[in-house]
């Protein structure tokens, strides 16, 4: 029996060196890989990942990525649907933060095997 890790429910893949991609695990890992295949998402994800308390506020956002707040809201549900961000809203703010293990889900099929 494959491993399989999860993302946002969803199958994901074991190691591509260990066994070779079905067809549903390379679609599953596509559409998570096309999600972060963009430069501010890529950024979003470091400044959450970066800011003091793991969360940020969406309003602290379009300054430091130099886009609209409809753009950033935008790149945002990309990153909650497909799983890498969770969002709470607290007043007339939403706060994001990291789902934990959803970026190794990702990297863990493209890494390299380790030798011994």
């Amino acid at each position: 029996m494959i491993p399989v890790a999860t993302i946002q429910g969803e199958p994901c893949c074991p190691p591509l060196a260990e066994f070779p991609l079905g067809a549903d695990d390379a679609e599953t890992l596509a559409r998570s890989l096309k999600a972060l295949a963009d430069p501010a998402r890529l950024r979003i994800l470091s400044l959450i990942a970066a800011a003091d308390d793991g969360e940020i506020c969406v309003c602290e956002l379009p300054g430091p990525l130099g886009l609209t707040q409809p753009t950033v809201s935008h790149h945002l549900k990309v990153l909650v649907e497909s799983g890498f961000l969770s969002r709470s809203k607290r007043g007339t703010w939403a706060y994001f933060r990291l789902v934990p293990g959803s970026l190794d889900a990702v990297t863990r099929p493209l890494a390299e095997p380790v030798l011994v």
